[in-house]
């Protein structure tokens, strides 16, 4: 199922922001930095999942063009944004700056996340249903 495989790769992503933000609590910089940037990319590369394959396929499937798929790409713009400002306080030691737009990125992310994992997949799941499994490995052979 296609919400089983997109939700693995949210966990997965909140697993590395969690360590990120870990290192940096225990003054790893360095690490916490490397860390980040693994979340950074992964992330990056869900929501492309999402907006280059997952989501046009949903669309052309069902003809829904605004809706669920629209606020998702919105809200991945919005997330995308506070990643950027993250990376870029990380990268000027601004630590404080880090966490507090982290704490905001986060509610927002969870958020996202949920409606995603409990309306859109199951509508994308439904709509691709015979599918499902050729876009499954069609995710998975996107370069990271």
């Amino acid at each position: 199922m296609i919400l089983e495989f997109m939700r693995d790769d949210h966990r997965a992503c909140d697993h590395l922001l969690a360590e990120a933000e870990n290192a940096l609590a225990d003054k790893k910089t360095n690490e916490a930095k490397e860390l980040f940037e693994s979340f950074y990319q992964a992330t990056n590369h869900h929501f492309d999942m999402e907006e280059k394959e997952l989501f046009l396929t949903f669309e052309k499937k069902t003809g829904m063009m605004g809706g669920p798929t629209q606020m998702m790409r919105y809200e991945h713009q919005q997330l995308r944004s506070l990643l950027e400002s993250m990376r870029l306080a990380l990268s000027e030691n601004r630590n404080d700056d880090f966490f507090g737009i982290g704490e905001s990125m986060m509610i927002m992310l969870q958020q996202h996340n949920m409606k995603e994992e409990q309306m859109l997949y199951p509508m994308i799941d439904r709509a691709l249903e015979s599918t499902a499994e050729v876009m499954i490995q069609t995710l998975k052979d996107m370069s990271r």
